[in-house]
């Protein structure tokens, strides 16, 4: 990408998943400088820094402090991609209050915690904040209340986002993909149809550009990537 140079530093949250690590290695293969950290071991990808702590996203000191260490190894924070979240299918009259925390804990305050250690170094570096939302947040079906109102606040968080950064030159956005073609969704849907799946890599297309300088004008979008489902 050529209007994108190794300038302050891209980190990415969720980078021991399927998706996590496919978006680490598109957007260092586009020249950015990026740090992949999860709560999980994040495999080595050439051209991709990891960091060595196991950050517990869930947790705001854990964040502030591991931001923190980051920081004060490799520089400033430009970038910010939240993609660490989880996903349960459970219907009220058979569920628990409990899944509806897990779903928030980990899809909203996954984001929100980074968003807010981050913030004030992205402000400054007038870069951008990509947040994984859901295109099935958009009308919760059966069994997807916990999944579904989690990923509508990511939706809400991020327009928030996007009106602080703005006044500093800053942007804000989020990509709300449909189901995800990975080996966890394979292993979780046996038999699915399996045609419309989005391939990672083309959600990783999506955020490299948002996070590039030809998208300096899209600021608060809510983006579907869905193959028209």
């Amino acid at each position: 990408m050529a209007d994108q140079t190794k300038r302050g530093l891209t980190i990415v949250t969720g980078a021991a998943g399927a998706l996590g690590a496919c978006v680490a290695r598109e957007l260092s293969d586009k020249g950015f400088r990026v740090c992949a950290v999860d709560l999980k071991p994040v495999p080595e990808q050439d051209g991709v820094l990891v960091y060595g702590g196991h950050v517990d996203l869930t947790n705001f000191e854990d964040v502030e402090r591991s931001l923190s260490e980051i920081t004060d190894q490799l520089g400033p924070v430009e970038n910010l991609v939240n993609i660490t979240g989880g996903f349960a299918w459970e219907t009220l009259a058979d569920g628990s209050v409990n899944t509806w925390n897990r779903m928030w804990a980990m899809n909203l305050q996954t984001a929100l915690h980074m968003s807010m250690a981050g913030l004030q170094q992205v402000k400054v570096s007038k870069g951008c904040i990509v947040n994984i939302g859901a295109a099935g947040a958009a009308k919760a079906d059966l069994g997807m209340g916990p999944y579904a109102a989690s990923k509508a606040a990511v939706e809400k968080l991020t327009e928030t986002l996007s009106k602080e950064l703005r006044p500093s030159g800053g942007r804000a956005n989020a990509v709300l993909p449909s189901i995800i073609d990975t080996p966890a969704n394979h292993d979780g849907m046996p038999g699915s149809d399996t045609s419309d799946w989005i391939p990672p890599g083309d959600i990783a297309h999506l955020v490299g550009f948002l996070l590039s300088d030809s998208a300096r004008c899209i600021n608060g979008a809510l983006i579907p990537i869905t193959c028209g489902a």
